[in-house]
């Protein structure tokens, strides 16, 4: 058994290396400790699921007999995607629930999304897991919890398709990265109507073809050139579970999740006017503007799922994004992020013109680039943000917004500096509104972070 180590527990989830820093005994630990808050709080049922990678069953059993011994009764989905497991926790009788999923990281990881009583958990109460389990003052329950399977594929794809109505015939490509979306991506849009192409629709956890992480281009190429090579008209990519969307358009084109967004918006605030519209600050500086001229009102969050489904319960707000590509909608549906079920509601305002590329690459832009990763050692990307903000300085800079890590804005762009709450990496991105502005924005932060970090392999 691997010892207890409080770096896997994340700011909004927790995270670790298979026989390092997380193993069976570790699962189960965490299953005492969860299934003892959610006891606290009046909840007897958790709803538990995994992901397609190898270690999956395994702490999955682990987590299900830890919070057997804790005294709650047990939910098992098995394979699915996360957000199935939050649908389960809207749709059965259940408000709890934990997904086992490594997401996007490398095949070595695992780990757990969690949702307590209704609210996606983070920060302390995360914390607040570690700290049950470093006391090590566990005692079983006099009765142990039930267990029992549940398979809820066809009630999350008839729930969708039901609402979420396409309005004309499309033929599109899907790539899943060999992830556990690809268990039902395809049978969700042919359930709306669409002809679907499949590419890495079988579930591997050595994740054979690529990455299953749509937020970096070199993963999308597949999917590029089958829609480039085909009569489909758009091209949709998956993260490992299934809680992010990537978009391709027919002429090659990557719609970053900001993009997306603008689309999203203006969707929601023509049923919703005035409403509050959440992204994070990794999202171009183009989507505050294009809410506002839509009758919303744009509020800038920090990054990470957890936090964003927080804010979004707090200020009623409809709609939620990141740049990473998780979509968060309480616009018709329960108000998490759901890659399989933003894929549908962007299919129906897609098909609602003759050319979707078209409209989706009219959408407002800037030079960019992709998520770049300063890679440290576990801790140190975190020690360099606060580094930044103490010693850095930015003339010409409009504002500095420090709410996540260091987004300078300059009246042609923006560079943003966060230290990643999943991996030691500080994550960068920059915008600017030609590539001289970008690459000017990009020397202003090479200088600060050379400056305190002199031997920083910086990915720009």
């Amino acid at each position: 058994m691997v010892p207890l180590s409080k770096t896997i527990f994340k700011a909004y989830d927790i995270r670790g290396i298979i026989g390092k820093t997380l193993d069976a005994g570790i699962a189960r630990k965490i299953g005492q400790a969860f299934g003892a808050a959610a006891l606290a709080k009046g909840e007897r049922r958790v709803v538990i699921g995994r992901d397609g990678r190898l270690s999956g069953p395994e702490l999955t059993q682990a987590l299900a007999a830890g919070l057997q011994e804790a005294g709650v009764d047990v939910i098992d989905l098995g394979m699915v995607a996360t957000p199935m497991v939050y649908f389960g926790t809207n749709v059965l009788d259940a408000r709890s629930g934990i997904m086992v999923t490594g997401s996007h990281n490398p095949p070595d990881y695992n780990g757990f999304k969690m949702v307590l009583a209704g609210e996606a958990i983070y920060g302390d109460a995360i914390l607040g897991l570690y700290r049950s389990i470093e006391a090590d003052s566990f005692t079983p329950a006099a009765s142990q919890g039930g267990y029992s399977t549940h398979d809820i594929k066809d009630a999350y794809i008839e729930r969708i398709a039901s609402d979420v109505k396409i309005a004309r015939p499309i033929k599109i490509a899907i790539d899943a990265g060999n992830g556990v979306a690809g268990a039902f991506a395809g049978d969700l849009f042919r359930a709306m109507g669409c002809e679907v192409i499949e590419l890495f629709c079988e579930v591997d956890g050595h994740f054979p073809n690529h990455h299953p992480d749509p937020a970096h281009p070199e993963n999308l190429e597949d999917l590029i050139a089958a829609v480039r090579g085909s009569d489909a008209e758009i091209g949709l990519a998956f993260d490992g579970d299934g809680d992010r969307l990537g978009v391709v358009t027919k002429d090659g084109q990557i719609i970053f999740p900001d993009r997306q967004m603008m689309l999203f918006s203006a969707d929601v605030l023509s049923r919703n006017p005035g409403a509050e519209i959440l992204y994070d600050v990794k999202c171009t500086r183009h989507l505050g503007p294009w809410i506002a001229q839509h009758g919303g009102r744009p509020l800038m969050w920090k990054t990470g799922h957890s936090l964003v489904k927080a804010k979004l319960k707090e200020t009623g707000a409809p709609l939620g994004g990141e740049m990473s590509g998780h979509i968060f909608w309480k616009d018709r549906w329960f108000g998490f992020d759901d890659g399989l079920y933003t894929g549908a509601r962007l299919l129906e305002i897609l098909t609602r013109v003759a050319d979707p590329s078209a409209l989706l690459n009219s959408l407002p832009m800037a030079s960019s680039t992709p998520e770049l990763h300063l890679h440290l050692q576990e801790g140190e990307n975190f020690a360099l943000i606060d580094k930044l903000r103490a010693e850095a300085e930015f003339p010409g800079a409009e504002r500095v917004v420090d709410i996540d890590g260091l987004r300078v804005e300059y009246p042609d762009g923006f560079g943003l500096a966060r230290g990643s709450n999943t991996t030691p990496v500080v994550v960068l991105r920059f915008e600017g509104e030609s590539p001289e502005a970008l690459a000017r924005i990009q020397g202003e932060f090479a200088r600060v972070i050379l400056a305190a970090r002199p031997d920083a392999a910086l990915p720009f």
